[in-house]
């Protein structure tokens, strides 16, 4: 299999490459330059967004069995690749998000669920929902429904993360002490190992699939508290998981999902929207989730190998909670 990756520098789309690699495929890499390609790789130079800037795909002679794309802004990015490539490319791969789904889709809602209105293949920057249907939109237009594969990915965790989720949980634990863990223990979480993504992405490619699929781990597969306990393993046991009532951290003012990554209260319909999916269907066709524990493990090798530090996307907000902000709620900051 030839594989043209549109990215594949970063977090997911590097996934994809390295995977793509690992199975002996001839990979191609589309990236502005602005980080180092993965290892095997071919690479092409040049930026989606700007005049001319898919001069160097348009000039080579290349042909793909499959296109792989991750862009999440403008989806005229994904139309303009998408026609340029639909006489050159036998399937085109678009990386979408679960977030397509039209506000608030109920716990269980499978790929039949409604989208989001008002998304366009031709429109400039909206909102990230309406940008990722946008470029389902686009996919489909040039490719037809039978020759493009919709990657409808929900929370994504793993080596190279670059949104700061679990890095932020990971050196929050790793400073030790009591460390504010947002119940209820057992609240179960859905998200996606990024390599395991990127398996599936290729598996699903080499099968012919074709429209879309929800794509996140089964429901049950871990809970909150299976994920800090295994942060608290990985970092070296020091930190101390004091589990607080959802109405506390609320009456708190901490925002769910961003000052405490990952963790949105139960019974919401932000809960139901990220950990309630029907992925059945992305398990019948081949999806394999790896246990928790080996997810945080491989994360904080990655991060202590580069110094601590994850990496930023610039165009996601900061993520993690104020230090004062825990202690207060905690009740560890008297006397100071």
């Amino acid at each position: 299999m030839r594989l043209l990756l549109l990215g594949g520098t970063e977090f997911a789309g590097r996934a994809v490459a390295e995977a793509a690699v690992g199975r002996g495929r001839e990979v191609t890499v589309f990236h502005r330059g602005r980080h180092e390609a993965p290892a095997g790789v071919r690479t092409l130079v040049g930026d989606r967004t700007a005049p001319d800037g898919l001069a160097a795909l348009d000039e080579d002679p290349g042909e793909w069995d499959v296109v792989v794309d991750t862009w999440s802004a403008a989806p005229r990015a994904v139309r303009d690749a998408a026609r340029l490539l639909r006489d050159r490319a036998g399937r085109f791969v678009y990386v979408s998000s679960c977030s397509v789904y039209a506000w608030a889709p109920p716990a269980g809602y499978s790929e039949e669920a409604p989208v989001v209105d008002g998304a366009s293949p031709d429109a400039d920057l909206t909102d990230y929902a309406r940008d990722k249907r946008g470029g389902e939109l686009a996919a489909v237009d040039a490719f037809g429904a039978d020759r493009s594969l919709l990657v409808r990915a929900g929370l994504i965790l793993g080596p190279y993360e670059n949104v700061g989720r679990l890095p932020w949980w990971l050196n929050r634990t790793a400073r030790g002490g009591p460390v504010l863990a947002p119940g209820p223990r057992e609240l179960p979480l859905q998200y996606v190992d990024v390599r395991d993504l990127a398996e599936w992405i290729l598996g699903a490619a080499e099968q012919g699939l074709s429209g879309p699929y929800n794509l996140v781990s089964p429901q049950g597969h871990t809970t909150t508290g299976e994920l800090l306990e295994a942060c608290v393993r990985a970092t070296g046991g020091t930190a101390e998981l004091r589990w607080t009532a959802p109405e506390v951290v609320l009456e708190a003012g901490i925002e769910p999902w961003t000052q405490l990554p990952v963790w949105v209260p139960p019974g919401s319909d932000l809960h139901d929207a990220l950990h309630s999916s029907d992925v059945s269907r992305a398990v019948a066709a081949g999806l394999r989730c790896r246990p928790v524990a080996e997810t945080v493990a491989d994360t904080w090798r990655w991060l202590t190998e580069i110094g601590g530090t994850a990496p930023q996307r610039p165009d996601r907000t900061l993520k993690g909670l104020d230090p004062e902000v825990e202690a207060k709620v905690l009740g560890t900051d008297r006397g100071v």
